[in-house]
């Protein structure tokens, strides 16, 4: 049974009414398969569909971005890559299967897979925690990001996750402390870092794994430091401005390009990534590909500084630094002695007269 979204109801009747007419053994008994009606009724469904996510306002691509039936990372690590081998737990407290992660080829090519994992149904959405990872989540996958490095390979991961688990045990073992490590590590490798934006990129829980030399995004993906609905409750005190608050964060995967915050967008298939499977996991790999191939001809050094640079590039103009495409090294202004010592003066000037002018007041 397909699920659809608030601002689908077009589409539902439509493709109802598709399958109504392809099926002969209808209310109506056996009849005939009404060819030309199918073919119109198709044309109306595509041009509902292309018409309607051509117009998404940030919150309903949120909800694109959330639809359960669209494509998760045990997906994409079951058709992308070849010979998986899982490898689990932090070697300090346990497995959390909110992540899945190991060794694998991709078109022949050794790589370490990331992925959150939110589950398929309720019963994996529970198991997998619905995505949302704990501190050995990001231990096991601290481990095996230098275990990469290490042996010279590079990392692929998946973000689809609402955030960090926030419950008092993940607080407790050093959930803070766990994903600040996390981004540390991946800023410090030295093997090319590919992010990929499957679903919902929420806050540190997916900055801990997108610290990436390339972060690319799928057309109705989205990535923010807190999701709409509590940006709405913090700012205007009401969860139901969440499309005010989608707006003003600018999480949609255009807006995020135009900042340069992302690298690159992937197209997704008309209507959704979960419309067509084949496709979207074609338009992952073609871009997964080319940008392996980016990096192929790097150094190591020559890596680590293509993602510092890239980091410290977001946000800055071309007046705080002398050559905006090298950045390593950030120009800072030195300062004048003279002229602090005349700054000096002038603020025990206008202290001394503030002073003065208090008493004054206060023999009045």
């Amino acid at each position: 049974m397909k699920n659809y979204l608030n601002f689908e109801t077009d589409i539902k009747n439509l493709e109802n009414e598709l399958e109504k007419l392809k099926d002969p053994f209808n209310q109506g008994g056996l009849s005939e398969v009404d060819t030309k009606k199918i073919s119109k009724t198709q044309e109306e469904l595509d041009k509902k569909l292309k018409t309607i996510y051509a117009n998404l306002d940030p919150w309903q691509i949120t909800l694109v971005a959330r639809h359960e039936d669209r494509p998760k990372s045990k997906f994409f690590i079951d058709n992308l890559f070849d010979d998986f081998i899982s490898l689990e737990g932090d070697r300090h407290y346990g497995e959390d299967k909110s992540v899945i992660t190991g060794l694998a080829k991709f078109k022949n090519q050794s790589v370490l897979v990331i992925g959150q994992e939110k589950g398929e149904n309720l019963e994996t959405r529970i198991e997998r925690n619905f995505g949302m990872m704990r501190p050995e989540g990001y231990r096991k996958t601290i481990r095996l990001m230098e275990l990469a490095n290490k042996f010279n390979l590079p990392i692929i991961s998946f973000i689809d996750t609402p955030g960090a688990y926030p419950g008092v045990g993940a607080e407790e073992r050093g959930q803070a402390e766990a994903i600040a490590k996390s981004i540390e590590c991946c800023m410090k490798l030295k093997v090319p870092t590919l992010a990929v934006v499957i679903g919902e990129g929420g806050s540190g829980g997916a900055i801990a794994l997108a610290s990436s030399n390339k972060v690319l995004m799928l057309e109705n993906a989205i990535y923010s430091v807190i999701s709409p609905e509590g940006c709405a409750t913090i700012l205007w005190r009401d969860p139901k401005k969440m499309l005010d608050a989608a707006k003003a964060m600018k999480l949609s995967a255009k807006d995020l390009l135009e900042l340069n915050i992302i690298d690159e967008v992937i197209p997704e298939p008309l209507g959704g990534a979960h419309r067509d499977r084949d496709l979207i996991l074609r338009n992952v790999s073609n871009t997964i590909s080319q940008n392996l191939d980016f990096f192929r001809g790097m150094t190591a050094d020559e890596i680590l500084n293509h993602r510092k640079n890239k980091f410290l590039q977001i946000g800055r103009s071309k007046g705080f630094v002398s050559n905006p495409e090298s950045l390593s090294a950030l120009q800072t202004k030195s300062f004048n002695f003279q002229e602090i010592k005349k700054f000096k003066k002038i603020i025990i000037f206008i202290t001394g007269a503030i002073l003065v002018l208090s008493i004054i007041a206060l023999s009045l």
